[in-house]
């Protein structure tokens, strides 16, 4: 898939319409393609600019009192020429007050899908993510199961220091990480397992301050949890059943409400 076939479906991309297979083509190449991921994150201010902007203004209260003089001040008997005047005032009137109406359902609605729709689109991403990394066989960058290796392999890579807690004691050893790309910018991965289950730990600095708890869904035949902790939204995504994957989030919930060493 070359830039302009990317750059003609990331509309599409961007409202979650997309299949598995051109979803994950698509975020493999933004993760290679500067050009396009700066196209695609244009487009994400755009939605953004959209979401916050008033688009709906009320009638000067000079323009409607204008209105409602030239309605009182029309010939109660006008002329033929006369009488179509004020009909098409009456028509013209009419037809804005629709127009605006319509606006206001179909930005409201717009509005309401892009909040429901960015949580959805962060969830495939997620999704996306952890099936790429298991069906290229890359799970890691650096391989180990010491935090002390791990941690310090993300310095220049990133513009910020993840947290890699070491949860072996508690039956969930580190396996390494790697970079991804989510939320339209590079993301630590960090790899823990369970038996022969890869759990991989999506984490990157929270667009606001929010503590939130921790929220647990299933796609796909996976298990997802997130929650924002000290400043960082955390996303766990594996097939371990939901009661070990909810464990393994409380563990590392727990863990990330430390200042990092």
């Amino acid at each position: 898939m070359d830039c302009r076939d990317v750059q003609n479906l990331l509309h599409p991309y961007s409202d979650g319409e997309l299949d598995l297979v051109r979803h994950l083509q698509i975020e493999h190449h933004l993760a290679e393609c500067a050009a396009c991921a700066e196209h695609q994150l244009g487009l994400r201010r755009l939605r953004e600019a959209l979401a916050s902007a008033p688009l709906y203004h009320h009638a000067p209260d000079a323009l409607r009192a204008r209105l409602a003089a030239d309605l009182r001040s029309a010939p109660a008997t006008p002329s033929r020429r006369g009488r179509r005047r004020p009909r098409a005032l009456l028509w013209a009137t009419a037809a804005g007050i629709g127009l605006v109406a319509a606006a206001a359902v179909t930005t409201g609605a717009l509005l309401s899908r892009a909040s429901t729709s960015a949580e959805t689109k962060l969830v495939e991403q997620v999704v996306a993510g952890h099936v790429r990394s298991l069906q290229a066989d890359h799970l890691t960058d650096v391989a180990s199961s010491d935090r002390h290796t791990v941690k310090p392999w993300f310095r220049g890579k990133l513009d910020y220091s993840p947290q890699v807690p070491d949860l072996a004691g508690e039956g969930y050893p580190l396996s390494g990480g790697r970079l991804d790309y989510l939320a339209d910018r590079p993301v630590a991965a960090l790899v823990y397992h369970r038996r022969l289950h890869a759990i991989n730990v999506f984490t990157w600095p929270a667009p606001d301050a929010d503590e939130t708890p921790v929220r647990a869904l299933a796609r796909q035949g996976f298990h997802v949890c997130y929650w924002q902790r000290a400043g960082m939204a955390y996303w766990v995504i594996s097939d371990l059943n939901a009661q070990e994957l909810d464990e393994f989030a409380g563990l590392l919930r727990q863990h990330s409400a430390a200042p990092p060493p």
